[in-house]
C-alpha cells in the first residue's frame, strides 16, 4: 500500500485544508502517514503570512526529500500560490499547485513523471470566483471540528499578502456547509468552529445568505451543542448581529474579535477598515448581550513608523477593553506588500520589548478574567486526557479546565466547579 502524508503550516484553514486532502488520498487507497514518516508522497500546504513562514515551508520540503528521495513531494497553499517560481527552485519538489485545483491532486500526483521534472500548476487566483469544494467526512476521536465556509480577502492590509495568495471572496454553498455539520454531528462532534480566510465576508458574494444566515442554518442541525468563530472584525458587529448570538443558545460566548492596533493613526496605515471608536462599540454591543463573554485578540506591535506615542496608545485601549487574552505579534515584513517597503522599519530590540509589554497586560488581564469564576459553575466540554485521570475541556467562554475526575469525561459537557486559577488554566471539579 502507498503512503502519503498531508502536514499543514500556519492557519486552521490550511489545518482543514490539509486534513480534507489527507482524506482524499485515503479514498484512493493510500495509508495515511504522519509528516516525520517515511512516505510515498508528502503534501505540504505552506503559508506565506511572514517572511519566516516561507523559510519553514522550504525546512519543510527539504527535510522530507532526505527521508524518501523518490517520493513525491506536491507544495500547494499560500507560498505556492505568491511565488510559484521559488518553490520551484527549491530542491526536492515535484509539484507546485496553489490554492485552487486541490481536489485534483490525487491525479495530479499520480500522473506525475519524474523525468518531467517540477510541475506547475498555479493559475491565476484573482479571477477565481467559485469556492472550491474541499471537505472533511471523518475526523476520528475529536470534539472540536473546523469547517471551512469560506475562502479569500478583499481587505488588502498594508502588512498583508493573503489577498493575492488567496483571492476574492467566495462563500462555501450553504448546502454543502449544512451536509458537512450534520456529517460531523454523526460522527459524535458537539462542537463547530465555522472558519475562513476571513470569515465575516461570508455571502457577500452571494444574495442568498449572509454571515447570520448560514449561521442560523448550522444552529438548526441535531447533535451540535456549541458554534464558534474562527475570528471576526468588529465592522460585523451591529446591534442585530449581538442579539442574534444571545438569541442563539448554542453561539459560544467568545469571539476573536481583530484589533492588531488601539492606535487609530496606526489603524489607518494598516488600511483597516475600522477605528478604535468602532472596535469599542462591538465590544460594548456584545457585552451587553452576553454578559459573560470572553473578547480575545491579535494586536501586532512595531509597525513601520509606530511611534512610542501611537504604542501607549494602542496598550491604553487594548486595557480599556480588557481582553481575555491578547495574541501579540511583533511586525514582521512581508514581501509585495506596501508596508515592507517603508523606510521606517523598527529595531527588533524596540518590538521586542513592546511586545513584553503587552504580554505581561494580557496575562495580567487572562488572570482578573478567570478568577471571576472562581467558586462559580460552569458547563464544560471536556475534550481529552492529558495525563493520568486529568481532563481538559474549554467552556462555552473558551477558558480552559483542566479536571480530575475516575470517570471518563471525554467528548462530554459536565457542570464543573471552578475551585482555583493557576497561569491560563482554571481547575475545577466535575458535578457528575
Amino acid at each position: 500500500m502507498k503512503r502519503a502524508a498531508s502536514y499543514a503550516l500556519g492557519c486552521k484553514v490550511n489545518q482543514y485544508e490539509s486534513e480534507a486532502i489527507a482524506e482524499l488520498f485515503a479514498e484512493k487507497g493510500y495509508e495515511i502517514v504522519g509528516i516525520d514518516e517515511a512516505a510515498d508522497v508528502y503534501v505540504i500546504n505552506t503559508c506565506t503570512v511572514t517572511n519566516f513562514g516561507d523559510k519553514k515551508s522550504r525546512q519543510l520540503i527539504r527535510k522530507v526529500k532526505r527521508q524518501n528521495e523518490n517520493a513525491v513531494v506536491a507544495v500547494v497553499g499560500c507560498y505556492a500560490q505568491t511565488a510559484p517560481e521559488e518553490i520551484m527552485s527549491v530542491e526536492g519538489v515535484n509539484l507546485v499547485i496553489g490554492t485552487k485545483d486541490r481536489g485534483q491532486i490525487v491525479e495530479m500526483v499520480e500522473q506525475y513523471q519524474p523525468q518531467n521534472g517540477v510541475e506547475n500548476y498555479v493559475t491565476d487566483i484573482m479571477k477565481e470566483r467559485v469556492f472550491e469544494p474541499l471537505s472533511i467526512q471523518k475526523l476520528a476521536n475529536r470534539t472540536r471540528a473546523y469547517l471551512k465556509i469560506q475562502d479569500g480577502c478583499s481587505q488588502y492590509c498594508s502588512y498583508c499578502i493573503i489577498p493575492y495568495a488567496r483571492g476574492p471572496i467566495r462563500s462555501r454553498e450553504p448546502k454543502d456547509v449544512v451536509d458537512e455539520v450534520a456529517r460531523l454531528a454523526e460522527n459524535g462532534f458537539q462542537e463547530i468552529v465555522l472558519a475562513g480566510i476571513h470569515v465575516a465576508s461570508y455571502g457577500k458574494d452571494r444574495t442568498d445568505t449572509n454571515l447570520l444566515g448560514i449561521l442560523r442554518k448550522v444552529h438548526e442541525v441535531e447533535g451540535i451543542r456549541r458554534i464558534r468563530f474562527s475570528s471576526i472584525e468588529p465592522n460585523v458587529v451591529t446591534e442585530e448581529f449581538a442579539k442574534t448570538m444571545a438569541e442563539l443558545p448554542k453561539v459560544c460566548h467568545h469571539f476573536h474579535l481583530s484589533l492588531q492596533s488601539g492606535c487609530d493613526r496606526t489603524l489607518k496605515e494598516m488600511n483597516r477598515k475600522y477605528d478604535t471608536q468602532k472596535y469599542r462599540e462591538a465590544a460594548t454591543l456584545l457585552r451587553k448581550y452576553l454578559p459573560d463573554v470572553a473578547l480575545t485578540t491579535d494586536i501586532i506591535v512595531g509597525f513601520p513608523g509606530e511611534t512610542e506615542e501611537d504604542f501607549k496608545a494602542s496598550y491604553a485601549f487594548a486595557e480599556e477593553i480588557g481582553f481575555a487574552k491578547i495574541h501579540v505579534f511583533p511586525y514582521s515584513p512581508k514581501n509585495g506588500t506596501p508596508a515592507a517597503e517603508r523606510k521606517d522599519q523598527l529595531p527588533s530590540n524596540i518590538k521586542t520589548d513592546r511586545s513584553h509589554q503587552l504580554l505581561a497586560l494580557s496575562d495580567k488581564m487572562s488572570g482578573e478574567f478567570l478568577s471571576k469564576y472562581v467558586d462559580k459553575t460552569v458547563e464544560v466540554l471536556y475534550e481529552r486526557s492529558v495525563e493520568g485521570g486529568i481532563y481538559e475541556g474549554h467552556t462555552s467562554n473558551y477558558m480552559k479546565v483542566l479536571t480530575n475526575s475516575d470517570v471518563d469525561l471525554s467528548n462530554r459537557l459536565v457542570f464543573t466547579k471552578i475551585v482555583q486559577v493557576q497561569g491560563e488554566n482554571a481547575f475545577g471539579e466535575a458535578i457528575l
